[in-house]
Protein backbone atom coordinates (compact mmCIF):
# COMPACT_ATOMS: atom_id res chain seq x y z
CA UNK A 1 0.00 0.00 0.00
CA UNK A 2 1.60 3.66 -0.79
CA UNK A 3 2.85 5.15 2.24
CA UNK A 4 0.74 8.88 3.24
CA UNK A 5 3.65 11.08 2.44
CA UNK A 6 4.57 9.36 -0.64
CA UNK A 7 0.89 9.73 -2.13
CA UNK A 8 0.53 12.94 -0.91
CA UNK A 9 4.32 14.15 -2.79
CA UNK A 10 2.78 12.35 -5.79
CA UNK A 11 -0.55 14.11 -5.69
CA UNK A 12 1.63 17.38 -5.69
CA UNK A 13 3.77 16.50 -8.73
CA UNK A 14 -0.12 15.41 -10.83
CA UNK A 15 -1.81 18.79 -9.38
CA UNK A 16 1.16 21.31 -10.48
CA UNK A 17 1.05 19.08 -14.24
CA UNK A 18 -2.68 20.04 -13.83
CA UNK A 19 -1.81 23.62 -13.01
CA UNK A 20 0.78 24.01 -15.56
CA UNK A 21 -1.25 22.57 -18.40
CA UNK A 22 -4.19 24.63 -17.44
CA UNK A 23 -1.64 27.93 -17.81
CA UNK A 24 -1.01 26.81 -21.21
CA UNK A 25 -4.43 26.84 -22.52
CA UNK A 26 -5.97 30.38 -21.87
CA UNK A 27 -6.83 30.73 -25.51
CA UNK A 28 -9.41 28.89 -27.22
CA UNK A 29 -7.13 27.70 -29.45
CA UNK A 30 -5.39 25.96 -27.19
CA UNK A 31 -8.32 24.48 -25.29
CA UNK A 32 -8.89 27.73 -23.39
CA UNK A 33 -11.95 29.70 -22.30
CA UNK A 34 -10.15 33.26 -23.73
CA UNK A 35 -10.07 34.48 -27.13
CA UNK A 36 -6.74 36.05 -28.09
CA UNK A 37 -4.96 38.23 -30.63
CA UNK A 38 -1.12 37.45 -30.55
CA UNK A 39 -0.73 39.99 -33.13
CA UNK A 40 -2.52 42.61 -31.21
CA UNK A 41 -1.85 41.46 -27.76
CA UNK A 42 -5.49 41.03 -26.84
CA UNK A 43 -6.82 39.01 -24.62
CA UNK A 44 -10.65 38.58 -24.79
CA UNK A 45 -12.35 36.80 -21.50
CA UNK A 46 -15.74 38.43 -21.61
CA UNK A 47 -18.88 36.52 -21.42
CA UNK A 48 -17.33 33.45 -19.86
CA UNK A 49 -19.18 33.40 -16.69
CA UNK A 50 -15.78 33.49 -14.75
CA UNK A 51 -15.75 34.37 -11.46
CA UNK A 52 -11.73 34.51 -11.13
CA UNK A 53 -9.79 35.70 -13.36
CA UNK A 54 -6.91 33.57 -15.06
CA UNK A 55 -3.54 33.82 -13.70
CA UNK A 56 -1.93 32.70 -16.46
CA UNK A 57 -2.46 36.03 -18.86
CA UNK A 58 0.47 37.16 -20.94
CA UNK A 59 2.78 39.99 -19.86
CA UNK A 60 3.02 41.61 -23.38
CA UNK A 61 -1.17 41.90 -23.10
CA UNK A 62 -1.93 45.16 -24.14
CA UNK A 63 -5.39 44.93 -24.13
CA UNK A 64 -7.58 42.65 -21.65
CA UNK A 65 -11.45 42.51 -21.56
CA UNK A 66 -12.93 40.53 -18.79
CA UNK A 67 -16.29 42.14 -19.44
CA UNK A 68 -19.65 40.37 -19.03
CA UNK A 69 -18.61 37.95 -16.46
CA UNK A 70 -19.38 36.86 -12.09
CA UNK A 71 -16.54 38.57 -10.74
CA UNK A 72 -17.35 40.06 -7.04
CA UNK A 73 -13.68 40.59 -6.12
CA UNK A 74 -10.14 41.33 -6.83
CA UNK A 75 -6.73 40.15 -6.02
CA UNK A 76 -4.87 43.24 -4.96
CA UNK A 77 -1.98 41.74 -7.03
CA UNK A 78 -4.02 39.85 -10.12
CA UNK A 79 -2.63 42.65 -12.96
CA UNK A 80 0.44 43.52 -11.03
CA UNK A 81 2.24 41.25 -13.74
CA UNK A 82 0.51 43.58 -17.04
CA UNK A 83 2.07 46.88 -16.98
CA UNK A 84 2.00 46.79 -20.65
CA UNK A 85 -1.72 47.29 -20.28
CA UNK A 86 -3.86 49.81 -22.23
CA UNK A 87 -7.08 49.05 -21.93
CA UNK A 88 -8.83 46.81 -19.61
CA UNK A 89 -12.34 46.12 -18.89
CA UNK A 90 -13.86 45.08 -15.95
CA UNK A 91 -17.86 46.53 -16.48
CA UNK A 92 -20.58 44.46 -15.77
CA UNK A 93 -19.76 42.38 -13.62
CA UNK A 94 -20.02 42.19 -9.59
CA UNK A 95 -17.66 43.63 -8.22
CA UNK A 96 -18.41 45.51 -4.92
CA UNK A 97 -14.89 47.01 -3.40
CA UNK A 98 -11.86 47.46 -4.90
CA UNK A 99 -8.36 46.29 -3.03
CA UNK A 100 -5.70 49.13 -2.46
CA UNK A 101 -3.40 48.95 -4.74
CA UNK A 102 -4.50 47.15 -7.87
CA UNK A 103 -3.94 49.25 -10.70
CA UNK A 104 -0.78 50.39 -9.01
CA UNK A 105 1.24 48.63 -11.72
CA UNK A 106 -0.91 49.36 -15.13
CA UNK A 107 1.04 52.81 -15.68
CA UNK A 108 0.67 52.61 -19.42
CA UNK A 109 -3.22 52.37 -18.80
CA UNK A 110 -5.11 54.97 -21.30
CA UNK A 111 -8.75 53.25 -20.65
CA UNK A 112 -10.48 52.17 -17.74
CA UNK A 113 -13.37 50.48 -17.73
CA UNK A 114 -15.55 49.65 -14.40
CA UNK A 115 -19.50 50.35 -15.31
CA UNK A 116 -22.93 48.21 -13.90
CA UNK A 117 -20.87 46.96 -11.13
CA UNK A 118 -21.81 46.84 -7.34
CA UNK A 119 -19.16 49.71 -6.31
CA UNK A 120 -19.95 51.64 -2.91
CA UNK A 121 -16.71 52.96 -2.67
CA UNK A 122 -13.56 54.18 -4.03
CA UNK A 123 -10.00 53.51 -1.77
CA UNK A 124 -8.89 56.99 -1.26
CA UNK A 125 -5.45 56.89 -3.99
CA UNK A 126 -7.20 54.23 -6.14
CA UNK A 127 -6.36 55.72 -9.63
CA UNK A 128 -3.11 57.70 -8.14
CA UNK A 129 -0.44 55.93 -10.46
CA UNK A 130 -2.52 55.85 -14.07
CA UNK A 131 -1.44 58.87 -14.87
CA UNK A 132 -1.77 58.20 -18.47
CA UNK A 133 -5.63 57.59 -18.12
CA UNK A 134 -7.60 59.42 -20.54
CA UNK A 135 -11.09 57.33 -20.47
CA UNK A 136 -12.51 56.67 -16.92
CA UNK A 137 -16.02 54.69 -16.99
CA UNK A 138 -17.71 54.51 -13.44
CA UNK A 139 -21.10 54.36 -14.29
CA UNK A 140 -24.34 52.40 -12.85
CA UNK A 141 -22.97 51.51 -9.32
CA UNK A 142 -23.78 52.41 -6.03
CA UNK A 143 -21.27 55.00 -5.19
CA UNK A 144 -22.63 57.15 -2.30
CA UNK A 145 -19.23 59.33 -2.04
CA UNK A 146 -15.95 59.73 -3.94
CA UNK A 147 -12.78 60.32 -1.47
CA UNK A 148 -11.36 63.77 -1.55
CA UNK A 149 -8.63 63.62 -4.34
CA UNK A 150 -8.74 60.31 -6.13
CA UNK A 151 -9.10 61.89 -9.42
CA UNK A 152 -6.01 64.50 -8.35
CA UNK A 153 -3.37 62.40 -10.32
CA UNK A 154 -5.52 62.06 -13.39
CA UNK A 155 -4.09 65.20 -15.30
CA UNK A 156 -4.41 63.41 -19.01
CA UNK A 157 -8.41 62.24 -18.12
CA UNK A 158 -10.85 63.36 -21.30
CA UNK A 159 -13.85 61.45 -20.12
CA UNK A 160 -15.08 60.57 -16.89
CA UNK A 161 -18.53 58.86 -16.49
CA UNK A 162 -20.20 59.08 -13.25
CA UNK A 163 -23.96 58.84 -14.11
CA UNK A 164 -26.02 56.11 -12.46
CA UNK A 165 -25.04 56.33 -9.22
CA UNK A 166 -25.74 57.72 -5.89
CA UNK A 167 -23.81 61.03 -5.10
CA UNK A 168 -24.93 63.37 -3.42
CA UNK A 169 -21.99 65.90 -3.50
CA UNK A 170 -18.36 65.68 -4.43
CA UNK A 171 -15.47 66.67 -2.46
CA UNK A 172 -14.61 70.52 -2.50
CA UNK A 173 -12.05 70.34 -5.93
CA UNK A 174 -12.72 67.11 -6.44
CA UNK A 175 -12.54 68.12 -10.71
CA UNK A 176 -9.84 70.76 -9.89
CA UNK A 177 -7.10 68.85 -11.43
CA UNK A 178 -9.09 67.64 -14.69
CA UNK A 179 -7.77 70.47 -17.49
CA UNK A 180 -8.13 68.31 -20.29
CA UNK A 181 -11.26 66.60 -19.45
CA UNK A 182 -14.20 67.05 -22.11
CA UNK A 183 -16.51 65.10 -21.52
CA UNK A 184 -18.32 64.24 -18.18
CA UNK A 185 -21.63 62.54 -17.02
CA UNK A 186 -22.86 63.47 -14.05
CA UNK A 187 -26.68 62.76 -14.85
CA UNK A 188 -29.20 60.61 -12.40
CA UNK A 189 -27.55 60.97 -9.20
CA UNK A 190 -29.39 61.97 -6.47
CA UNK A 191 -27.78 65.12 -6.00
CA UNK A 192 -28.18 67.09 -3.25
CA UNK A 193 -29.37 70.91 -4.16
CA UNK A 194 -30.01 71.97 -0.53
CA UNK A 195 -26.76 71.27 0.87
CA UNK A 196 -23.86 73.53 1.03
CA UNK A 197 -21.28 70.83 -0.15
CA UNK A 198 -22.64 70.79 -3.93
CA UNK A 199 -21.73 74.29 -4.51
CA UNK A 200 -18.55 73.48 -5.74
CA UNK A 201 -19.94 71.39 -8.43
CA UNK A 202 -22.22 74.13 -9.07
CA UNK A 203 -19.55 76.57 -9.42
CA UNK A 204 -17.10 74.37 -11.50
CA UNK A 205 -20.23 73.25 -14.19
CA UNK A 206 -20.33 77.19 -14.45
CA UNK A 207 -16.77 77.31 -15.28
CA UNK A 208 -16.83 74.69 -17.25
CA UNK A 209 -19.61 75.08 -19.32
CA UNK A 210 -18.96 75.36 -23.03
CA UNK A 211 -15.67 73.35 -22.74
CA UNK A 212 -16.76 70.21 -21.14
CA UNK A 213 -19.81 68.60 -23.44
CA UNK A 214 -22.69 67.06 -21.32
CA UNK A 215 -22.02 68.90 -18.07
CA UNK A 216 -25.18 70.61 -17.74
CA UNK A 217 -27.24 67.47 -17.54
CA UNK A 218 -26.31 67.65 -13.66
CA UNK A 219 -29.95 67.63 -12.06
CA UNK A 220 -30.96 68.11 -8.43
CA UNK A 221 -32.34 65.25 -6.50
CA UNK A 222 -35.75 67.31 -5.62
CA UNK A 223 -37.07 69.54 -8.48
CA UNK A 224 -35.62 68.88 -11.64
CA UNK A 225 -33.42 71.77 -11.52
CA UNK A 226 -30.12 71.70 -13.07
CA UNK A 227 -27.00 71.87 -10.75
CA UNK A 228 -25.68 75.07 -12.27
CA UNK A 229 -28.74 76.77 -11.92
CA UNK A 230 -29.14 76.27 -8.42
CA UNK A 231 -28.23 79.65 -5.81
CA UNK A 232 -26.56 80.00 -2.56
CA UNK A 233 -30.13 80.45 -0.91
CA UNK A 234 -31.35 77.05 -2.27
CA UNK A 235 -28.20 75.46 -1.05
CA UNK A 236 -28.45 77.22 2.49
CA UNK A 237 -28.07 74.02 4.65
CA UNK A 238 -25.37 72.44 6.50
CA UNK A 239 -26.84 68.93 5.99
CA UNK A 240 -26.44 68.93 9.74
CA UNK A 241 -30.40 67.95 11.36
CA UNK A 242 -31.09 70.87 13.50
CA UNK A 243 -34.46 68.53 14.71
CA UNK A 244 -32.47 65.75 16.19
CA UNK A 245 -33.66 65.64 20.13
CA UNK A 246 -32.45 62.69 21.57
CA UNK A 247 -28.66 62.10 22.07
CA UNK A 248 -26.71 59.21 20.78
CA UNK A 249 -23.72 58.04 23.32
CA UNK A 250 -21.17 58.57 20.40
CA UNK A 251 -18.79 55.42 22.23
CA UNK A 252 -21.87 53.42 20.87
CA UNK A 253 -21.87 54.15 17.33
CA UNK A 254 -20.13 52.23 14.61
CA UNK A 255 -19.72 53.85 11.71
CA UNK A 256 -21.53 52.11 8.70
CA UNK A 257 -18.23 52.24 7.04
CA UNK A 258 -16.34 50.27 9.59
CA UNK A 259 -19.15 47.97 9.19
CA UNK A 260 -18.79 47.77 5.17
CA UNK A 261 -15.04 47.11 5.45
CA UNK A 262 -15.82 44.27 8.00
CA UNK A 263 -18.10 42.58 5.81
CA UNK A 264 -15.49 42.45 2.98
CA UNK A 265 -12.72 41.94 5.29
CA UNK A 266 -13.86 38.19 5.72
CA UNK A 267 -12.31 35.26 3.61
CA UNK A 268 -14.63 33.42 1.20
CA UNK A 269 -13.39 29.48 0.84
CA UNK A 270 -12.73 28.60 -2.92
CA UNK A 271 -16.18 27.62 -4.44
CA UNK A 272 -14.71 24.33 -5.89
CA UNK A 273 -11.50 22.56 -6.80
CA UNK A 274 -11.40 23.30 -10.38
CA UNK A 275 -11.86 26.95 -9.90
CA UNK A 276 -8.76 26.71 -7.14
CA UNK A 277 -6.50 24.68 -10.12
CA UNK A 278 -7.49 26.81 -13.29
CA UNK A 279 -8.32 30.18 -12.19
CA UNK A 280 -7.09 31.25 -8.95
CA UNK A 281 -4.59 34.34 -8.30
CA UNK A 282 -1.46 32.87 -7.77
CA UNK A 283 -1.25 34.90 -4.63
CA UNK A 284 -3.96 32.77 -3.28
CA UNK A 285 -2.23 29.35 -4.32
CA UNK A 286 -0.72 27.85 -0.83
CA UNK A 287 2.91 26.52 -1.15
CA UNK A 288 3.66 22.92 -1.47
CA UNK A 289 4.22 22.87 2.49
CA UNK A 290 0.96 24.21 3.23
CA UNK A 291 -0.67 21.57 0.00
CA UNK A 292 1.64 18.54 1.52
CA UNK A 293 -0.03 19.52 5.32
CA UNK A 294 -3.36 19.73 4.29
CA UNK A 295 -3.02 16.54 1.75
CA UNK A 296 -1.37 14.94 5.06
CA UNK A 297 -4.24 15.75 7.13
CA UNK A 298 -7.04 14.41 4.90
CA UNK A 299 -5.60 11.54 4.37
CA UNK A 300 -4.59 10.91 7.85
CA UNK A 301 -8.36 11.93 8.46
CA UNK A 302 -9.25 9.10 6.21
CA UNK A 303 -7.21 6.22 7.91
CA UNK A 304 -8.60 7.07 10.99
CA UNK A 305 -12.01 6.45 9.34
CA UNK A 306 -11.49 3.42 7.64
CA UNK A 307 -9.59 2.09 11.27
CA UNK A 308 -12.33 3.32 12.99
CA UNK A 309 -14.77 1.85 10.61
CA UNK A 310 -12.84 -1.73 10.31
CA UNK A 311 -12.98 -1.28 14.40
CA UNK A 312 -16.97 -1.57 14.39
CA UNK A 313 -17.21 -4.29 11.67
CA UNK A 314 -14.82 -6.53 13.92
CA UNK A 315 -17.29 -5.65 17.21
CA UNK A 316 -20.34 -6.54 15.29
CA UNK A 317 -18.19 -9.90 13.95
CA UNK A 318 -17.61 -10.46 17.33
CA UNK A 319 -21.03 -10.30 18.87
CA UNK A 320 -22.45 -12.24 16.06
CA UNK A 321 -20.34 -14.88 16.89
CA UNK A 322 -20.91 -14.61 20.75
Amino acid sequence: MMGPVLAACLLIILSTAWISQANEALCKKDGGVCSCNNNKNSVDCSSKKLTAIPSNIPVETTELRLNFNSLSKLSPTVFHHLSKLTYLSLDNNQLQTLPTGVFDHLVNLNELRLGTNQLESLPPGIFDKLTKLTWLDLDRNQLKRVPEGVFDKLTNLKELELQRNQLRSVPEGAFNSLEKLTWIQLEKNPWDCSCRDILYLRNWIREKQGNVSNIEAAECAVGNKAVLEITEKDAASDCVSPNTTTAIPIGTMTPASVIYDDIHEIKVPQENFQKFLGYQEPDHLPTQPQCLMSISGYLGLMMSLMLTSAAILYVFHFLKKA
